[in-house]
C-alpha cells in the first residue's frame, strides 16, 4: 500500500517518484474507484432531482385525472452509437429510455413511466441501433375511450410524433403511431411481438460471401445458441434454446458486390434474441469469410453434447447492428399513423446527416487511395509482396476492424481454443453466491447486442 500521508490529499512529483511501482498502482486503482463514485453519485442525484423537477411541474400544471388516455403502439427510430443502450441506467443519463420518458413527461403525454404500463420489444445495448423499436404505452388523449377508435378521432387525435420529435435528441425520433385495439387492453410490445429482425452491416472486404452464407444456413431452426451468445446465468437466464426463423448475407446494392468497400449485411430474424447473440454469430461468421474458419464451424458449435462450453473468442463490434423491424399481427390490416410534415422533418434531417457523414466517407476514401498507392510503390522494392506481408506490415483489411479484442499473431481454430465454464458450472456458482434467480421465473431478456 502506498506510504501514509501527512494531513494531505495530495502528494508532490519527489514523494511519487519514490513509490514502488505496486504503490503507484494501488493508488491509481483508489483514485480511479473513487472517481467512478463521484460520478454515480453526481449522475444520480442530478437524475433524481431532474425527474423531481418534472414531476412537480407536471402535478402543478397538468391534473391528469381530467383527462382520457389510449393504449397506442410508437414507433421509434435512433442511432445507438453514442449511448449507453435503451434500457434506463441508475448511473447515465445517457441513454434511449431517459430522453424517451425526458421527452415524454414534459409534453404530459403521460404522468410517470410507472402509471404508463410502458414496454419495449428489444432492449438494445450499448451503441446498437434501431430503425423499428416499437413500444406500446397509454399515452393523453383529446378523445373518450367510447370514441377513440372512430375515423374521425383517429384523423384528430394528438400528434404524438410531432410533439414528441420538438423535445428529442436529433438522434432520437418517434416516427409512427398506431392505436392498439379495444378489444387487446393488455397488448404488449414485448410479449406480443412475433418475429424481431436484425441487420448487421459490414464490408465485403476479402471476405468469403459465399462461405458467410452457407455458415448462415447452418443457424436456421431451433437450437441450443449457448455457444453462440452471452450467458446471463447471473440473472437467471438458464435456458438458451431459441428459433432462428431465417438468416443470411445480403448486399446493400446488389449491382455494387465486387469492390472491398461494398457493402453488406447479415440479416437474421427470430422470435427472440438471448444477450449478445447476434454480435456472437457475426463474430464467427467473419472468421469464417477471412477463411479461418469453415463454415460447418456453426454446427459444431450447436452441438452442446458434443461442445458443452464454449470457445473462447472475440465477439463483433456493437456499433453496425440494428433491430430493423418488429412483426405483430395486430399490424396486419392496419397501418401506422404519421403527419407528412413531420415525416417530412425527419426526412430532411436525415438527409442531412447522409449528406455530412458520406462526404467524411468520401474525403477519407480518397486518402485511402492516396496512401496505398504509396505503401504499393514501397512494397514492390521488396521481395516480399504477398497478402502476408501487409499483416506482417499491420495492414488490416476493412472487416478486421469489426472483431473486437486483440488480434492474435497465429491464428487458433475455435474448436482447439480454451474454453468457458459450462452451463452446469455456473448455475453452480451462482447458487452458491445465492445470486442466481429462480429458474422458473421469467427473466428478463436482453435483446442482443
Amino acid at each position: 500500500m502506498p506510504p501514509k500521508k501527512k494531513n494531505t490529499d495530495t502528494n508532490s512529483k519527489e514523494e511519487l517518484e519514490k513509490w514502488s511501482k505496486e504503490e503507484l498502482i494501488a493508488r491509481i486503482m483508489q483514485l480511479e474507484a473513487h472517481n467512478v463514485q463521484l460520478k454515480n453519485i453526481i449522475s444520480k442525484n442530478f437524475s433524481q432531482s431532474s425527474s423531481e423537477t418534472d414531476a412537480k411541474e407536471n402535478k402543478r400544471q397538468v391534473d391528469f385525472s381530467k383527462y382520457h388516455f389510449r393504449r397506442v403502439l410508437l414507433r421509434i427510430s435512433y442511432f445507438g452509437w453514442d449511448y449507453n443502450g435503451l434500457a434506463v441506467q441508475e448511473d447515465s443519463n445517457q441513454t434511449i429510455e431517459h430522453h424517451l420518458f425526458n421527452a415524454l413527461t414534459k409534453s404530459c403525454l403521460i404522468q410517470s413511466r410507472e402509471t404508463s404500463n410502458y414496454h419495449r420489444c428489444g432492449r438494445t445495448d450499448k451503441g446498437v441501433s434501431s430503425f423499428g423499436q416499437v413500444i406500446s404505452i397509454s399515452l393523453k388523449s383529446k378523445f373518450p375511450p367510447c370514441e377513440q377508435y372512430t375515423e374521425e378521432a383517429l384523423n384528430k387525435e394528438i400528434d404524438y410524433c410531432k410533439i414528441l420529435n420538438r423535445l428529442l435528441p436529433k438522434d432520437i425520433k418517434a416516427v409512427a403511431w398506431m392505436p392498439i385495439p379495444e378489444n387487446l387492453p393488455e397488448f404488449s410490445a414485448r410479449f406480443d411481438c412475433k418475429k424481431r429482425l436484425y441487420k448487421y452491416y459490414f464490408p465485403r472486404s476479402l471476405l468469403n460471401i459465399k462461405a458467410m452464407k452457407e455458415a448462415c444456413s447452418y443457424l436456421t431452426g431451433s437450437n441450443d445458441y449457448r455457444n453462440l451468445c452471452k450467458m446471463d446465468v447471473g440473472n437467471g437466464v438458464v435456458e438458451f434454446v431459441r428459433e432462428i426463423i431465417s438468416a443470411d448475407i445480403l448486399p446493400v446494392n446488389p449491382s455494387d458486390v465486387d469492390s472491398a468497400t461494398s457493402m453488406f449485411y447479415l440479416q437474421i430474424e427470430g422470435n427472440a434474441f438471448l444477450w449478445h447473440q447476434i454480435r456472437c454469430i457475426m463474430g464467427v461468421l467473419l472468421l469464417v469469410g477471412q477463411g479461418k474458419e469453415t463454415p460447418g464451424v456453426i454446427r459444431e458449435l450447436l452441438d452442446v453434447e458434443k461442445n458443452p462450453r464454449k470457445p473462447q473468442y472475440n465477439m463483433a463490434l456493437d456499433l453496425p447492428l440494428n433491430l430493423f423491424h418488429c412483426s405483430y399481427d395486430i399490424i396486419e390490416g392496419q397501418s401506422w399513423r404519421c403527419s407528412k410534415q413531420g415525416l417530412a422533418e425527419v426526412l430532411g434531417h436525415l438527409q442531412s446527416e447522409w449528406t455530412m457523414h458520406s462526404i467524411k466517407t468520401t474525403m477519407i476514401k480518397e486518402v485511402i487511395n492516396e496512401i496505398e498507392s504509396l505503401y504499393s510503390k514501397c512494397q514492390s522494392e521488396t521481395a516480399n509482396t504477398d497478402s502476408q506481408q501487409r499483416e506482417e506490415d499491420g495492414v488490416i483489411t476493412y472487416a478486421d476492424c469489426l472483431l473486437q479484442g486483440v488480434r492474435a499473431k497465429v491464428y487458433k481454430p475455435l474448436l482447439k481454443r480454451d474454453t468457458c465454464s459450462s452451463l452446469e458450472e455456473r448455475i453452480e456458482h451462482y447458487k452458491k453466491r445465492r445470486k442466481l434467480a429462480d429458474p422458473n421465473k421469467e427473466a428478463e431478456e436482453k435483446m442482443d447486442v
